[in-house]
């Protein structure tokens, strides 16, 4: 396996601050694919004109990490694609290290790097000093595939636009019985929670409760019926309901907001709606 066996996928959202940091950690010999949640066809000119080996492909709207994502890997032509968050950093051997993993000819359909924190371990093989550990998933912000293993499985589930995606798709992974990995020799940066720019931290927290809420449902729904997921999801409703009214009473207008979200997010998710809401920038 070389370098030209792997594409990398990068979705992005006004995120000039730190896309540039991660395709420079990369080798410029790797192709990768950019799908940028707008029509800046400006940032689409610059960043194909400074990086030969970058295509940017503009989605013309803000349609989340799992279906820009999605449109990146449709135009993968390798047989292996590394989704990267835009606030990543290689280190210098992260590319041979995924290398020396292919080498070992192991089974696999997903494979992450070192993660922050100890996942759910199915399974532990340690040969030579390497760390290699079978998980029920892997997070977002870096996931190797091996492509040919999702012609079947499909790629993420574009209902979700924020929050659990990568968790669905493990879930379909082990689902079938394809395996998952963490290489803890790979080891990736990542900032987290820093890949958009240009938007208030009110307004990041109001999204992050909207779409928790939305997605917390749907996912439930989607694995176990509409009845579990209502359940598991009433003591959240209920808390957040008496927090809106409290907040709305002490007049405190940040908090009373982020409920409020909350339960816009739960009520859209509950009522069968697409998940709609958007940042304000």
């Amino acid at each position: 396996m070389t370098i030209k066996d792997i594409t990398i996928v990068i979705a992005t959202y006004k995120s000039e601050e730190k896309i540039e940091n991660c395709i420079n950690s990369i080798n410029p010999n790797i192709k990768i694919i950019i799908v940028e949640n707008s029509n800046n066809k400006k940032f689409q000119v610059d960043i194909q004109n400074k990086f030969s080996n970058v295509k940017c492909i503009l989605a013309n709207d803000n349609l989340g990490y799992g279906k820009a994502n999605n449109i990146g890997l449709k135009n993968v032509e390798t047989k292996y694609s590394l989704i990267l968050n835009p606030d990543t950093i290689l280190e210098k051997n992260t590319i041979n290290n995924f290398l020396a993993f292919l080498e070992k000819n192991i089974n696999f359909a997903l494979l992450g790097p070192l993660q922050e924190k100890k996942l759910s371990v199915l399974d532990i093989q340690k040969q030579n000093n390497i760390n290699l550990f079978e998980v029920e998933y892997i997070k977002g912000f870096a996931m190797f595939l091996n492509m040919k293993k999702f012609k079947n499985i499909g790629f993420f589930d574009e209902n979700l636009f924020l929050f659990l995606e990568e968790i669905d798709l493990c879930r379909r992974v082990k689902k079938i019985k394809e395996k998952i990995f963490v290489d803890e020799n790979i080891k990736i940066f990542h900032y987290g929670g820093k890949s958009v720019g240009f938007i208030s931290s009110q307004e990041i927290e109001l999204t992050r409760n909207w779409h928790w809420m939305w997605s917390t449902f749907y996912f439930n729904k989607k694995y176990n019926g509409f009845f579990i997921a209502f359940l598991k999801i009433v003591p959240t409703m209920i808390k957040s309901f008496f927090k809106f009214i409290f907040y709305s009473v002490t007049f405190n207008q940040k908090k009373r907001n982020i409920y409020l979200y909350r339960l816009s997010g739960i009520n859209n998710s509950l009522l069968g709606k697409k998940s709609w809401y958007r940042p304000i920038i």
